[in-house]
């Protein structure tokens, strides 16, 4: 009974995982429709949907017990870095191509895999710091000929898809570290992510504000419904309940689904470069994820 009970927990986190791979796949589409709206103003517009659309999984999860280190980390360094990660995106995703923005922010699963290696055993795999150098030469082969045209935007933003990279890879190990389950604490962590931004839009407000179009109203929502709600708590369950290398290396495939997604919708031209970084990316993901 104990074996089909672990069959089923990791088949469990698979399938969870891969709802958060397809729903983050989503997010560069659907942000392409949001383009009336700032990036931080549409960042804490998805938080807030995203702490709505998990409201039905609150339950008082008591956290009093656990040190105020680990509590420090779960109050205030979850909300920091998804308001890093989330905001970084959509940064990035403005000052260079979505694609592009979308490939080098999912990085991250290769510096997840080196963080947890480093924390866990004190020293990372030859493999992994392989992958890692493959998934890394994917990301130069979009940013070196930007670099040499001069075009600093886009260097901007691959700037900010890096960080948003650095951030996602240190939140999925505060998730899969944390003592206790974080799915209950969720729509609490994502309305203090969202006050955080709005917060942090207001200095470039101006004092005007404007109420978004339908359309961009709808796609905001949207994001924060799916990429940034579901897919959150489906990853933290898959996290939970399942091995981080495999859960670590179905991540790899949102970048290439991204850039499908907006091929496939008119929104990217399917440029040489990308197929060949995106190979590269999920292949040295692969190699570092390797037992």
């Amino acid at each position: 009974m104990h074996h089909i009970h672990l069959f089923t927990l990791r088949h469990f986190s698979v399938a969870a995982a891969l709802v958060a791979v397809v729903l983050w796949s989503s997010a560069p589409l659907l942000a392409e429709h949001a383009l009336d709206l700032a990036p931080l103003p549409l960042a804490a517009l998805t938080l807030l949907a995203g702490a709505l659309a998990t409201l039905p999984l609150t339950r008082r999860e008591p956290t009093g017990h656990l040190s105020l280190g680990w509590r420090a980390a779960i109050w205030i360094g979850l909300p920091l870095l998804t308001t890093g990660a989330v905001s970084s995106y959509f940064i990035g995703m403005r000052l260079a191509p979505a694609s592009d923005a979308a490939l080098i922010t999912y990085t991250w699963p290769v510096l997840f895999i080196l963080l947890s290696q480093w924390l866990t055993f004190g020293k990372v795999r030859f493999a992994s710091v392989l992958g890692a150098m493959i998934a890394f030469a994917g990301a130069a082969v979009l940013m070196v000929p930007e670099a040499a045209s001069g075009q600093s935007g886009s260097l901007a933003g691959y700037g900010f898809a890096a960080l948003a990279a650095v951030c996602w890879a240190l939140y999925s190990w505060l998730c899969q570290a944390t003592p206790v389950a974080l799915s209950p604490l969720m729509p609490r962590i994502l309305l203090t992510s969202s006050v955080i931004t709005a917060a942090a839009a207001l200095p470039f407000a101006q004092g005007s504000f404007t109420l978004p179009d339908h359309d961009t109203l709808l796609a905001g929502l949207a994001i924060g419904l799916g990429p940034f709600g579901i897919a959150m708590v489906a990853w933290d369950k898959a996290l939970r309940f399942g091995k981080a290398s495999v859960i670590g290396s179905l991540a790899y495939g949102v970048p290439v689904l991204a850039a499908a997604f907006l091929v496939l919708a008119g929104m990217s031209v399917l440029d040489w470069r990308l197929p060949i970084a995106g190979a590269l990316v999920v292949g040295g993901c692969l190699q570092a994820s390797r037992r």
